[in-house]
């Protein structure tokens, strides 16, 4: 039996109103070379959780910045799958991602019966995870190989919906993403109003950049924050934006 140890402190945030952050690192885009660098910059800014993955990962570097980050660094590493070939053993959680904001059955169930006797073996914690594709005002990789329509960024009671909906189906965690390089991030007022209609921890990502966005994510009700290309454009954000968190 699985220890939780991950969940327990989501629910834990969850309980106490408060926030952590996580950065997500794309094997594709991050030399495993300049993972030391990375590791030694989330342990200065007090990061929560490294997430790792991609929506095509061709470079097949997983394992290697896993392994690089772990031996620099205790953050726990999460797992963010973009495919049923996502999965190492040297992680410590996996996010099992089931897209329920689309009408694509194999990103429901579909990819979870490939990847099942993976992911069972792994011995990885499993998060079940509602995911929901907001539209962030430009088509993000996510919607393309998805084949989905995100949720219509004004339409908050879509959200709350479909959030219900994943939270009665068992999911553990609910992650709204606008997607990456979203030019518009998820308003506060549909992150207040699912965060205060569930009772399971509440991620958020895409298209956040700054502190004060950071911030008010926070005050709206958002338990993780996932940032990934702002820090890829510029690694020295990651101090400012994790301490936003903790205000």
């Amino acid at each position: 039996m699985q220890k939780r140890k991950i969940y327990k402190q989501l629910q834990q945030l969850k309980a106490d109103g408060k926030s952590g952050f996580a950065v997500l690192a794309d094997p594709d885009k991050i030399a495993p070379g300049d993972v030391p660098y990375l590791a030694l910059l989330c342990n200065e800014a007090g990061v929560d959780y490294l997430f790792i993955g991609g929506s095509l990962l061709m470079a097949h570097k997983m394992e290697e910045c896993i392994s690089s980050f772990k031996a620099e660094s205790n953050i726990p590493v999460i797992i963010f799958p973009g495919s049923p070939a996502q999965v190492s053993p040297s992680a410590d959680a996996l996010l099992y991602l089931s897209l329920i904001s689309g009408r694509n059955a194999d990103l429901l169930i579909g990819q979870h019966v490939v990847s099942a006797p993976i992911v069972k073996a792994s011995g990885l914690e499993v998060l079940s995870t509602g995911y929901i594709l907001i539209d962030g005002g430009v088509p993000t990789t996510v919607s393309y190989m998805s084949h989905s329509m995100p949720i219509p960024a004004n339409k908050p009671e879509i959200a709350v919906c479909t959030a219900w909906a994943g939270e009665m189906l068992g999911n553990q965690v609910i992650y709204m993403d606008a997607g990456s390089g979203a030019q518009r991030p998820i308003s506060a007022e549909m992150i207040q109003q699912v965060s205060s209609s569930i009772d399971i921890p509440l991620f958020i990502g895409g298209g956040i950049g700054t502190p004060e966005k950071v911030y008010e994510n926070c005050q709206a009700g958002a338990n993780i924050i996932v940032v990934g290309n702002a820090i890829e454009r510029d690694p020295m954000l990651i101090r400012d934006l994790a301490q936003a968190t903790k205000r």
